[in-house]
């Protein structure tokens, strides 16, 4: 909860205090683009320091140095430098990463029918954060302004304490750590289990690739939409208001899904739910281009959708790394994954604003749309080997 209400106050404002400090739009997408970079290090960093020491220390740290790059935020604000911005904004990422990084700990202790559910679970939590802050945006820049912070550095006031409070709660009440447990069971596993069984949970190194290829995805068009969404609609008179309540629809409709989309994923399949991501991305991209840029309604529908989308890709790609990986190397190998995305994130929040700057929203939102299609062979592609591989066996 306290993740989600960090990740979603930051990146309601980002992309307009970066407008404002540069006086200019076409660099708008590189705070999203800084911070999904700063994500990528962390992600690798809290996957390894998990796989070391459990995911207790691995997420308290990565949540803790996410609360540091706010406050960092802040004081950039205040003494107005872009150089303290831009660095903020990447060690800002590691709360990004982390919140991320947080799912996997819903999947240590699950079976491979359960994984799904178990990562819904956690991530549906995450709605009850990640739609206050965004609608938060006002009240905090009220806040800051009473405080002589400038009114769009407020939010980050309240992705600092977030952050920090969320690593503190999991330092001190994730016990006993799931991860170590997992460990534990697993090694006892081996013990028992006859030689004929102890190869079964090798790691299957084309599912990890597929299900790299589906959060990425997701994770790029996503990303580049939401981006540009704030400056799009500060473009054509929105109020900061409404521009926080159209954000906390999108990351509403990013968590809150989660719990049927689990049961969905465990029930039909990664490949139907990874398909139907594509699909609803496309739907997303479609509505906001031949949206009128006044229409606050259809926007609304516009980001629900993009991060429908961008829930049914990211379960159902979770499900899929945690069904092929062993327990020994499970967390460095989810946080290596996720440094994908999270540099995929990157491309497509820093390309976001030079397409809207060289052509317009429109055609960013369609592109976007477009590219989700990718998915559709990716898993029609990675079916067919599989079946492939049944045969063959």
């Amino acid at each position: 909860m306290f993740g989600g209400a960090g990740l979603a106050a930051g990146i309601t404002v980002g992309a307009l205090l970066a407008e404002q400090m540069l006086g200019t739009d076409a660099f708008a997408g590189l705070p999203a683009a800084l911070f999904t970079l700063g994500s990528a290090g962390a992600a690798l960093t809290v996957g390894r320091l998990s796989n070391r020491y459990g995911r207790r220390m691995g997420l308290a740290a990565g949540f803790i140095t996410g609360g540091l790059g706010a406050i960092g935020v802040v004081i950039a604000a205040i003494v107005n430098s872009i150089i303290l911005l831009f660095i903020s904004l990447l060690v800002y990422g590691a709360g990004t990463a982390t919140n991320l990084q947080a799912r996997y700990a819903g999947t240590d202790l699950a079976t491979n029918k359960q994984r799904g559910t178990a990562v819904s679970i956690a991530m549906v939590s995450t709605t009850f954060g990640a739609v206050a802050g965004p609608n938060l945006v006002d009240v905090m820049g009220d806040f800051a302004l009473s405080i002589g912070v400038p009114e769009l550095a407020g939010p980050f006031i309240l992705s600092a304490a977030a952050f920090i409070l969320a690593g503190l709660v999991l330092f001190a009440f994730l016990r006993p750590d799931p991860f170590i447990v997992a460990l534990k069971i697993n090694a006892n596993k081996q013990i028992t289990e006859s030689d004929a069984n102890q190869g079964k949970n090798q790691i299957n190194k084309k599912a990890i690739t597929v299900s790299a290829i589906i959060m990425v995805l997701t994770q790029i068009v996503m990303l580049a939409i939401m981006t540009m969404t704030p400056v799009h609609m500060g473009d054509h008179g929105h109020s900061l208001r409404a521009i926080g309540l159209v954000i906390g629809f999108h990351i509403g409709a990013m968590y809150l899904p989660s719990l049927f989309t689990g049961i969905l994923v465990d029930k039909i399949g990664r490949p139907a739910m990874a398909i139907a991501s594509g699909v609803t991305l496309l739907t997303s991209g479609v509505i906001a281009a031949i949206a009128p840029g006044d229409s606050l309604f259809l926007m609304v529908v516009a980001l629900s959708l993009l991060g429908i989308g961008w829930n049914f890709g990211l379960i159902s790609g979770t499900a899929l790394i945690v069904d092929s990986t062993e327990p020994s190397i499970r967390a460095k190998t989810q946080g290596t994954v996720d440094v994908f995305i999270a540099l995929g994130g990157a491309s497509g929040g820093a390309l976001s604003g030079m397409v809207v700057a060289g052509s317009s929203f429109e055609m960013l939102s369609l592109a976007g749309g477009i590219l989700s299609l990718i998915l559709i062979p990716v898993v029609i592609w990675s079916i067919g080997n599989k079946n492939k591989e049944m045969e063959e066996s």
